[in-house]
């Protein structure tokens, strides 16, 4: 991401925590085909700096981003301790070796949307579709209530 990349309000932006050249290309080329703006880091100190400076739609971390071992990623410690007010606008893909496609509970174990296997990534703009939807279909009560809150009486 450049320095100063400006996200417009009909923008969909989208964070890569991919350091597996192939994978990252390969979603990063899924994601730009569904109209996502995507920004890709390479070390886990940019995660944290860009995904403060910006609400991502869409984040995906690979299980050993940056060479780590995956029961180490500092970029999975670091969005399973954050407050929900600020996990709430993103929806978070874990992509790796070690998980079963769309597993419900291996994702709620890791505190993420959706886990990926990596060997399932032909079917990543469908996954991507379908959780997304699910995440805003079940956020859609909260987000309204949220609305009318803050709107200002007539």
């Amino acid at each position: 991401m450049d320095e100063f990349d400006i996200i417009a309000p009909d923008d969909h932006p989208a964070l890569l925590a991919i350091s597996t050249p192939h994978l990252a290309a390969l979603v990063k080329s899924t994601l730009v085909d569904m109209n996502y703006k995507v920004h890709v880091v390479d070390r886990p100190v940019l995660f944290e700096t860009r995904f403060t400076q910006v609400n991502y739609e869409v984040i995906f971390i690979e299980e050993a981003f940056a060479g780590c071992d995956p029961m180490q990623n500092t970029i999975l410690s670091m969005i399973q301790t954050l407050p929900m007010a600020q996990r709430r606008h993103a929806v978070f893909f874990l992509i790796g070796s070690g998980y079963e496609t769309l597993n419900t509970m291996q994702a709620f174990a890791l505190s993420v949307h959706c886990v990926i296997n990596v060997a399932e990534l032909s079917m990543l703009a469908e996954l991507v579709q379908k959780t997304v939807a699910e995440n805003d279909l079940f956020l859609s009560p909260f987000r309204d209530a949220q609305r009318r809150a803050f709107q200002k009486p007539a």
